[in-house]
């Protein structure tokens, strides 16, 4: 039976896989002890991929809607319902799910047709929980994806705010074994603090968790600013001929003391005091920040004070610190004669909120369709219905459009809304090259996995290439291969290469890397290539105007205002989290029998104070209630979270009649995204606020 390495896309950490085969079924799936990056570890999500690839319920062939129903057709008759029937130009929308991150089809070729369509109505999961981050650093660096990322191997303070790796697995840190990782920063007597209104399974594994309320994060931040100054421990090292706005810093941060944000934060002015004479004192130290901090409505100036912190520490751009990956394939030559950074270049129609990295808030997506600047939608492996602000709305704004084609491989709670769905491939089924996630490593490896399995399918970027082509009046996919070739060869400066589809894009990436490597090298490699620890990067990375980091950017600064009104506004008596699951990614893994036991429970958890002035106790159903809407969930009392605080996990809901997904229905859940309010927004972003959601919640 053969046994085949491969790097597992289901979630941020890119585990290595050993999956062996027999007779076109998968019998066993073990983590690759030899993998460069991850060594053999593995997670309940990576040991599921088989029954992924297995689901009966997956999408198999192509469905059209006739009378109600969705019925299979063939692929030309699909197609040709595509054509006549999805519009291009501004009527025209686009969702890209968070699958399509993790699937290197649509990280390649959902770009040529949303160029087909003409569209500037581009929407996707980033800006339910990362455009923040990207967007502060894009004011920073002058790249959204010059994300700095903690040099986990090599640190000897971490400060981690509102992260759960150990479950997660990470997230904008590509970082497989995390426990492994935080578990040898303390063999080596270095230190972790976690800052969350939870004590998760992270900060029950670190020497100090601080509980703070949702929400506030960038007042303890600026708080620990403030000290840095005050106090005379700001030390820029060999960062201080390449800032500029430091004295800019200084002067916004003297309002924040941490007498005048403790009452806010919940957290005593002794211990931020102490937290930054910590974190100055460190020899090494990073700060990371992530979904508690991005998807909240100070996200943006949370995210840029995360690095304001790491350059005020000295502790930017150098090992032990915060550091820029340099990815072997994808990343474009950074620093100067590059365009730095914008947003805003246009604005949705109905709210004006701001474009960023290409796409408008998700939050908004909605509005659009209602007030008929939206009549189509095609969705990428994305289920917005679950995921997104005030998702009752959306899903009823679905109703009312002309037309919506997806690609996706289930009938979920969004694309059961479609006239057609194009099935796409297992993750088994197609090759695989992280594009994106390596951008983000903690350490700079490549891997290039083969697809294991034969299919019936096209690949997605075929079946991509064939929805422009339906678009643009072109049936020819080779010629549109070639087209896409031909920009990205343009893009990297690199001649077009040999072969076709995603293979040939990353052979000429990794050509016009900094690695001297070729596709070929990779596949001699089945283990993956490490390239070694992060190196420092900076001036070389920077892309701003001034080729220095700009530490205050007008565009994060000009939304201080605001957060310093926070500091004498109302607490509001109860606020609503979410949560992640270690045998969950989001939506879209809940119809996985292996993945539905354990600890995946779908429960509002309450502080026992709370649960004794309501008058509840565990497993009463309680009903929470926000201005978009409510849900009846069982309780959970535990003294893991501070009180004031209710806890529902996301992206369950899995109750409408319309969809295919059994295991789902059985272990349905409440959707806590019917709570989101799509009117609370990080303002510089139009990010939608997930975590500080006002809320009542009272006995069923």
């Amino acid at each position: 039976m053969p046994t085949h390495h491969v790097t597992c896309p289901l979630c941020e950490a890119t585990c290595g896989l050993s999956v062996t085969v027999d007779d076109g079924a998968v019998t066993s799936v073990r983590g690759d002890a030899l993998d460069v990056f991850s060594r053999g570890y593995l997670c309940p999500k990576g040991a599921s991929i088989g029954s992924l690839h297995g689901d009966p319920d997956r999408v198999r062939a192509p469905l059209v809607k006739r009378d109600g129903r969705f019925v299979e057709v063939a692929w030309d008759e699909a197609f040709a319902e595509i054509a006549a029937r999805l519009p291009r130009g501004d009527a025209a929308a686009v969702y890209l799910g968070n699958p399509g991150v993790h699937n290197l089809s649509t990280s390649l070729y959902a770009r040529a047709l949303i160029k087909a369509l003409d569209t500037k109505n581009v929407y996707s999961a980033s800006s339910v929980d990362q455009a923040p981050k990207q967007f502060a650093a894009g004011y920073l660096f002058g790249d959204p994806m010059s994300v700095p990322v903690p040099d986990l191997d090599r640190t000897d303070f971490l400060l981690l705010l509102g992260a759960n790796p150990l479950v997660s697995n990470g997230s904008l840190m590509t970082s497989p074994d995390t426990r492994g990782r935080l578990r040898a920063i303390r063999a080596r007597g270095g230190r972790i603090v976690v800052v969350d209104p939870m004590r998760s399974r992270t900060a029950e594994s670190a020497d100090q968790h601080l509980a703070i309320r949702p929400g506030t994060d960038a007042l303890l931040l600026f708080a620990l600013v403030h000290v840095l100054f005050a106090d005379d421990l700001v030390k820029l090292g060999a960062l201080a001929p390449h800032v500029v706005g430091v004295d800019a810093v200084r002067a916004l941060a003297v309002p924040f003391s941490p007498e005048a944000v403790a009452p806010a934060t919940g957290l005593s002015a002794e211990v931020i005091r102490g937290l930054a004479a910590d974190l100055a004192a460190a020899p090494t130290a990073a700060v990371y920040g992530r979904i508690g901090t991005t998807a909240q409505r100070f996200g943006s100036l949370a995210s840029w004070l995360v690095d304001v912190l790491n350059v005020l520490t000295g502790n930017l751009d150098r090992p032990g610190g915060a550091m820029f990956p340099l990815a072997a394939a994808g990343q474009a030559n950074a620093g100067r004669g590059r365009k730095p950074f914008r947003h805003g270049r246009w604005h949705s129609r109905v709210r004006g909120l701001p474009e960023v990295m290409g796409e408008l808030p998700a939050a908004t997506l909605a509005d659009e369709i209602e007030a008929g600047g939206v009549r189509a939608l095609v969705t990428l492996s994305g289920n917005p219905c679950v995921s997104t602000p005030n998702a009752d709305r959306l899903a009823e704004a679905l109703r009312g459009l002309d037309f919506m084609v997806s690609l996706d491989i289930y009938v979920n709670e969004t694309t059961r809304h479609a006239d057609v769905i194009l099935p796409g491939t297992s993750p088994l089924e197609r090759p695989h090259y992280d594009i994106a996630l390596y951008q983000f490593a903690v350490r700079n490896v490549a891997n290039w996995s083969d697809a294991v399995l034969e299919t019936p399918l096209p690949q997605e970027w075929e079946t991509l290439l064939r929805m422009t082509g339906a678009v643009a009046g072109m049936s020819d996919v080779d010629a549109l291969d070639n087209i896409v070739a031909a920009q990205v060869a343009s893009r990297f400066g690199v001649p077009v290469a040999e072969g076709r589809g995603p293979a040939r894009l990353v052979d000429m990436m990794l050509r016009a890397g900094p690695y001297d490597v070729r596709l070929a090298d990779l596949r001699a490699h089945p283990h993956g290539i490490d390239f070694g620890p992060l190196k420092p990067r900076v001036p070389e990375v920077l892309a701003t105007e001034s080729g220095r980091i700009e530490l205050a950017p007008p565009a994060l600064t000009a939304d201080v205002p605001r957060l310093l009104a926070e500091l004498t506004a109302p607490v509001p008596p109860m606020v609503l989290i979410g949560r992640r699951q270690l045998r969950s990614n989001n939506s879209w893994m809940h119809n996985i029998a292996p993945l539905m036991g354990g600890a995946n429970r779908c429960t509002a958890q309450l502080n026992p104070t709370d649960a004794e002035r309501l008058g509840l106790t565990p497993g009463d159903p309680c009903v929470v209630r926000s201005r978009t809407g409510k849900v009846t969930v069982p309780i959970e009392i535990t003294d893991a979270i501070r009180p004031g605080v209710v806890s529902i996990p996301h992206g369950w809901g899995h109750t409408h009649p319309d969809t295919h997904t059994a295991v789902a229905a059985e272990h349905p859940g409440v959707n806590s995204n019917i709570l989101a309010d799509e009117l609370l927004i990080d303002a510089p972003s139009g990010t939608a606020v997930l975590n500080g959601i006002p809320v009542e919640v009272t006995r069923a």
